[in-house]
């Protein structure tokens, strides 16, 4: 019988006096201040369950003492097996001396059980605050934005009540895009790369635009009624505005890389027709005829015809009536004697 009772381990031995005194964990967790966990794994031998090597004697002796067993002499039976601690005194000064140590240290683990159960809590807390300031400052942009665009227009409207000059300059501005809608081209003539394009529906001062499009450079050269206003070499993305003046009749342009270079009249882009019996694509010529001066030409060209045959008709009659008229005073010398009796 002594043998069995030598082969208990100290978890049995402590296990069979709690219920030989009727304590149940709970009773000796409030005498002890000891988790419950901590006594289970007292009462199993899982002393790696245990804080520390330094609680397991100071847990074990308390469990001891609480239970009517001599903690003292308990640790002495089961000293091989249990963990060493560093300073046995120690541990049965906090044990006997300062159990406030014990329940402090409780606490502390409790609390760090309650803060690992926070802490998704708090993550989702923190994000969810973040996304409302998030919200919060864009609300505040936007409503500062608009604040300020409001302010702006009423400045503008302001500004405009006080200046009917402006008034009127905006209201030809905003004309002036609709007389672009009228300028037509029409095809005059065309030969190889030169072509010849009648310009309508514009007035006063035109707006002659020459642009390089593409990576490559392009030179033109721009000639108003006979007269050189601009020739340059433009690079690729740059352009030139010359001002026609309201009595041009007749522009010519050269173009040394047509297919880089576009042509603005007005506000309207100009699209070449493709060049005829194997022309040039690149080297053009291109002229516009503003105004009437196509159709006054053709009147003068009909006119000067018409007159020629005139006079070649007139010409010719005159040289019958002529002819006509000799025969006749041939006639008249050869009955002269005649005429002449007869008239007295």
């Amino acid at each position: 019988m002594s043998d069995e009772k030598d082969n208990l381990t100290i978890g049995q031995k402590l296990h069979d006096a709690r219920v030989a005194k009727g304590y149940t964990l709970d009773d000796l967790q409030k005498n002890t201040k000891i988790q419950k966990r901590y006594l289970i794994a007292i009462e199993d031998n899982d002393f790696d369950a245990l804080p520390g090597e330094f609680y397991v004697r100071a847990f074990v002796k308390q469990y001891a003492d609480s239970v009517g067993l001599d903690g003292s002499e308990l640790l002495s039976q089961f000293d091989t097996k249990l963990p060493d601690t560093e300073d046995p005194e120690y541990v049965d000064r906090v044990n006997s001396d300062n159990p406030e140590t014990r329940s402090a240290q409780r606490k502390v683990e409790e609390r760090n059980d309650k803060l690992k159960r926070y802490i998704p809590i708090i993550s989702v807390s923190v994000v969810v605050l973040i996304i409302l300031i998030a919200i919060w400052v864009a609300a505040a942009r936007s409503t500062r934005n608009t604040a300020k665009t409001q302010i702006e227009t009423s400045k503008v409207s302001v500004s405009g009540d006080k200046s009917s000059s402006s008034k009127s300059s905006s209201t030809k501005k905003a004309k002036s895009p609709k007389k672009t809608k009228g300028i037509t081209f029409k095809k005059v003539t065309a030969s190889g790369s030169n072509i010849t394009y009648q310009v309508t529906g514009t007035s006063g001062k035109t707006p002659l635009k020459i642009a390089a499009t593409g990576t490559g450079s392009a030179w033109t050269s721009v000639s108003a009624d006979g007269t050189s206003l601009w020739q340059a070499s433009l690079t690729g993305g740059n352009s030139h505005t010359i001002s026609l003046p309201s009595t041009t009749s007749t522009v010519t342009i050269n173009t040394g890389n047509a297919q880089a270079t576009q042509i603005t009249v007005g506000g309207k882009k100009l699209t070449l027709a493709a060049p005829l019996n194997g022309g040039s694509t690149q080297v053009r010529v291109v002229t516009l005829q503003f105004g009437k001066s196509s159709s006054s030409a053709s009147s003068s060209s009909s006119s000067t015809t018409t007159g020629s045959s005139t006079t070649t008709g007139t010409t010719g009659t005159t040289g019958t009536t002529g002819t006509t008229n000799d025969t006749t005073g041939s006639t008249g010398t050869d009955n002269s004697n005649t005429g002449t009796t007869n008239g007295y």
